[in-house]
């Protein structure tokens, strides 16, 4: 058996088998995918062990987290863990599970973690303002025309294009 990594999945069976998914998320439980929503869970079960008079004075937190309520009882806690034991397992099968730092021959390792680190922050703090992640504004709020998910979606393809410019010096 080789060691070498097999090629990626098809791109159209992909988006299709994605869409198949989506639907029937949204046929049996009535809601889409997304994923930021089980990260967020995550973080305030932190900070109710951390500070549980805090959670009951904040309306938005004390409806995942006041009282005896548990914010990791959710079933978006179980779709982020699916996914990334899901990622993980492909991982696996494609022969693709290694640590690695991605970068251009032109930034160092300590710089693009740095990068990277403030990317995710930034789009993290993004998600928790537009009210949901790429995947649940673009997959779930686009799949039901959302207008707000379509123009969310459009911004983001902007930004990313125009950021693109600035940081593509480190990647050639």
């Amino acid at each position: 058996m080789s060691d070498r990594a097999k090629p990626y999945v098809n791109p159209y069976l992909a988006g299709t088998l994605l869409g198949v998914v989506l639907f029937g998320a949204f046929f049996i439980t009535g809601t889409g995918l997304g994923a930021s929503g089980g990260l967020n869970r995550l973080l305030v079960y932190v900070q109710n062990l951390v500070a549980p008079e805090h959670i009951d004075q904040v309306p938005y937190l004390l409806k995942m987290a006041g009282g005896s309520a548990n914010p990791l009882d959710s079933w978006i806690v179980y779709l982020t863990v699916g996914t990334l034991i899901g990622g993980f397992v492909s991982g696996l099968f494609g022969r693709r599970v290694k640590i690695e730092t991605n970068k251009g021959p032109r930034i160092g390792n300590k710089t693009r973690w740095v990068m990277a680190f403030l990317g995710g922050a930034l789009m993290g703090y993004g998600a928790r303002l537009a009210r949901g992640c790429t995947s649940g504004q673009a997959l779930s709020g686009g799949a039901v025309l959302s207008v707000g998910s379509w123009a969310f979606m459009f911004a983001v393809f902007a930004g990313a294009y125009a950021l693109a410019y600035f940081l593509r010096r480190f990647w050639n």
